[in-house]
């Protein structure tokens, strides 16, 4: 068991007007090599969630496990849990900060007091992985496109070579195809490494489409935990707290309620396209 959350809560400003419960009592298990989609509406505690998962915040009560020890135990090494729990922010600029791609990549396995050749075998490693040639390394950061810029984040992540890797909104901003060649690497990084990933999103239809399991937040609690094709089931709760299921699975309810002899719990485009073809067979 890589993450186990017990009766997690937080507050932010405690004891004053503006007191804020941005998380209640939530328990979570994150089995190693899960592939893991977190949504909910803005507010609804995701992004205090993941940050409690490398202890960048601290809960007001609760424990969090890490390999079944408390990272709030006296000694416990924060910095060995960032090393393993590699968080990636939205906005890619803020863990870029060197003058070009390779020495920013270098950064975090450097700080893990690793020698020069190590330290730049994993930089190189981290950026094939990601796929940033070597015509990138003297490129700064801050001349890239957004996609580009997301990547060489990662791949200063998985320099670390973490167990986890939490991926908040990697694909804001981008367009359809920057989006799916991020998805599609991190889905590679996941089936090839079977490297546990915790993914925050927005788009209903990557969750669908990447993912083997999803939490859903609303309130700071826990509304719904399940496979994709349980969770978008109850795609009318989902509205009543502000979220919705892909588009195709309003196609798919509109078709049967036509008649068409179709599953109700499709939840891509892909089966959505196989089941319609094979229901036009069956017509047939």
């Amino acid at each position: 068991m890589a993450i186990e959350l017990k009766d997690i809560s937080y507050v932010y400003g405690s004891g004053s007007p503006q007191e804020i419960h941005a998380l209640n009592h939530v328990n979570l298990q994150i089995p190693d090599g899960q592939f893991i989609g977190l949504i909910g509406h803005t507010g609804s505690g995701k992004s205090t969630l993941i940050q409690h998962l490398n202890g960048l915040v601290k809960a007001t009560d609760g424990d969090i496990l890490y390999n079944g020890q408390s990272i709030y135990a006296a000694g416990f090494s924060m910095k060995d849990l960032r090393s393993k729990v590699g968080l990636v922010f939205q906005y890619p600029e803020h863990q870029l900060f060197e003058t070009d791609v390779f020495t920013d990549v270098c950064f975090g396995p450097k700080n893990l007091g690793l020698d020069a050749e190590t330290v730049r075998s994993r930089a190189r490693e981290a950026l094939d992985l990601v796929g940033l040639d070597r015509s990138y390394d003297e490129v700064s950061p801050f001349e890239l496109s957004g996609g580009q810029k997301r990547r060489v984040a990662i791949a200063g992540v998985l320099a670390m070579k973490p167990e986890v890797l939490i991926l908040d909104e990697p694909t804001a901003g981008l367009d359809p195809r920057g989006r799916d060649e991020i998805l599609d690497q991190v889905a590679k990084l996941h089936r090839e490494q079977g490297m546990t990933v915790v993914l925050v999103s927005h788009s209903m239809e990557d969750v669908a489409r990447y993912v083997d399991r999803i939490i859903v937040m609303n309130h700071g609690r826990v509304a719904f935990d399940g496979v994709p094709k349980e969770v978008f089931r109850q795609y009318r709760e989902l509205e009543k707290i502000g979220l919705a299921a892909p588009q195709v699975t309003y196609i798919i309810h509109a078709l049967k309620e036509r008649g068409f002899p179709i599953a109700e719990d499709i939840t891509t485009v892909a089966e959505a396209c196989r089941a319609i073809l094979q229901g036009m067979g069956d017509k047939t």
